[in-house]
C-alpha cells in the first residue's frame, strides 16, 4: 500500500512529477482535499457547522482557493493570513481572527473587511480592541477563549488548552471580560472559543471542551456561537486518525434544542494526508553505529521532525528488493536536520526518488531559507494533471528584499 501511495499522487506518476519539476517538490492532491472537506462536511449534516479551514497549517493559495469554493469558512492568526484568505475568495463573514498578539493594524484589517469575530485571548487585547473599534466606528465582533484545562495533543509544543501555556484564559476572567464588554458599545460578543492542541485523535476532549463552552454561553447569555477550534488528527502511521464521523455523534447531542451554531476549526485533518513532499537521493554512507540516505530536503523543507520528533512515513518511488534500517537525512548543517531515523527502506541507489507522506500540513508553511536554501517548488494535481502552483526560489530570491 505504501508503495502504491508514494508511486502516484493523485492520477500523476510521482516519478514523472520529481523529472518535471525537480527536486524537492511539494505536490497536492486536489481531489483529495475536496473529498476530505465534503467528508467533514457530511459527518456534520444533521446541523451543518461552520468549518473555517485553518490557514496556517498550509497558506497555499491553490488550496486555499479549493476550500473556499466548497463554502468553507477560514480561520487565520496574522494580518498576512487574512490577506491570503480574502485573495484565496474566502467570505469575510465566515473567517475569524485567532492569534495572542494581534496589533492594531491587524485589528484595523479584520474590522474593514468585516470579519465574522476576532477569537479574544486577554483583558489587555480586548481593551485595545475596544479602543480601535471606536475610532473605526464599527463594534467590534468578538469571542473570547477560553482555556478549559483539558490536556489533549500530541508533543508538548502542540498542547495549548491548559492555563500554563500563553494561550486563552480561564473561565473565571473569560465570564468578567464578557460581563465588561455588555456595557461598551465598541464591542459585541458574539460567541466563545477554545483551542485544545494539535494531533488529537479522540473525539472525547471535544465533548468535555464543548461542555465548558456551554457553561460559558448559559452564564453570560445569548451568543451567536460556539467555536472548538481545530486540533484534529490524522494518521501519521497509516491509520484513520480521528472519525469527523466519530466527532458529530459526540457533539451534537448537546447541541440538541440551543440557538448557538457550531464552529470547527480543521487544518492538519484536511490538508496532511493530501501532501506529499518528494526528495532524491544525493549520497549513502555509514558510520560503525548507523546507516544515512542523504537526501536533498532537509529540515527548512520538513521542520516537523526537527521540532516535534514528528515521524512520517518514507516510502521509495522505484520497486526495489531487500530492505536495511537507515536515517534519511537532510543536507543543512544541523544533527537535528532529519526527515526519518530508524526506518526500514528498500535497497537504494544516488538518484532514487522518495516520498514523504502526510506533508501537506505543516510543512511548507513553516519552511524556511536557513542555510540560504531557496524554498521548494509546489504542483497542485487534479485528475491527470499537474500544474506548478508556487515556483521554486532561484538564488536570487536570497537576496531580492536585502538592501
Amino acid at each position: 500500500m505504501m508503495g502504491h501511495m508514494a508511486g502516484r499522487i493523485g492520477g500523476v506518476s510521482s516519478s514523472a512529477l520529481a523529472a518535471r519539476f525537480g527536486t524537492p517538490l511539494y505536490a497536492y492532491d486536489g481531489d483529495a482535499l475536496r473529498g476530505r472537506y465534503r467528508r467533514f462536511a457530511d459527518a456534520f449534516s444533521r446541523r451543518p457547522p461552520l468549518i473555517c479551514y485553518a490557514l496556517k497549517a498550509n497558506p497555499l493559495k491553490a488550496l486555499a482557493r479549493i476550500l473556499a469554493r466548497e463554502g468553507a469558512g477560514c480561520d487565520v492568526v496574522s494580518g498576512g493570513e487574512l490577506a491570503r484568505a480574502l485573495a484565496a475568495g474566502f467570505r469575510p463573514d465566515r473567517i475569524v481572527f485567532s492569534g495572542v498578539g494581534k496589533s492594531e493594524d491587524e485589528m484595523r484589517s479584520g474590522l474593514r473587511a468585516g470579519i465574522k469575530a476576532f477569537n479574544v485571548e486577554s483583558a489587555a487585547e480586548l481593551a485595545l480592541l475596544a479602543r480601535v473599534a471606536g475610532r473605526f466606528g464599527r463594534p467590534a465582533r468578538f469571542a473570547v477563549r477560553i482555556n478549559p484545562g483539558i490536556r489533549a495533543g500530541g508533543h508538548a509544543h502542540i498542547v495549548t488548552g491548559v492555563a500554563a501555556t500563553k494561550f486563552g484564559v480561564e473561565s473565571s476572567e473569560a465570564l468578567a471580560l464578557y460581563r465588561n464588554a455588555a456595557r461598551d458599545r465598541r464591542l459585541r460578543a458574539v460567541g466563545v472559543q477554545c483551542h485544545l492542541g494539535s494531533q488529537i485523535l479522540s473525539p472525547e476532549p471535544y465533548r468535555r471542551a464543548l461542555a465548558a463552552l456551554l457553561r460559558i454561553a448559559d452564564a453570560v447569555g445569548p451568543l451567536e456561537h460556539v467555536d472548538l477550534g481545530g486540533g484534529m488528527g490524522v494518521g501519521y502511521d497509516g491509520g484513520a486518525g480521528l472519525s469527523p464521523e466519530a466527532l458529530a455523534r459526540r457533539l451534537l447531542p448537546a447541541l440538541r434544542g440551543r440557538r448557538e451554531s457550531l464552529v470547527l476549526e480543521p487544518g492538519r485533518w484536511l490538508a496532511a494526508p493530501v501532501g506529499t513532499l518528494l526528495c532524491r537521493v544525493l549520497f549513502l554512507k555509514s558510520s560503525s553505529r548507523r546507516r544515512f540516505v542523504v537526501v536533498d530536503a532537509g529540515m527548512n523543507d520538513l521542520l516537523r521532525p526537527a521540532l516535534y520528533s514528528a515521524r512520517h512515513r518514507i516510502a521509495a518511488v522505484r520497486p526495489s528488493r531487500g530492505s536495511l534500517l537507515v536515517d534519511v537525512v537532510g543536507p543543512v548543517c544541523e544533527t537535528a536536520d532529519y526527515l526519518a531515523r530508524g526506518v526500514r527502506l528498500p535497497r537504494l541507489e544516488p538518484g532514487d526518488v522518495l516520498a514523504v507522506l502526510d506533508a501537506g500540513a505543516y510543512g511548507s508553511s513553516m519552511g524556511s531559507q536557513y542555510n540560504s536554501r531557496p524554498r521548494p517548488a509546489e504542483v497542485l494535481i487534479e485528475g491527470r494533471r499537474a500544474r506548478l502552483v508556487r515556483r521554486r526560489e532561484r538564488l536570487a530570491d536570497l537576496t531580492r528584499h536585502e538592501l
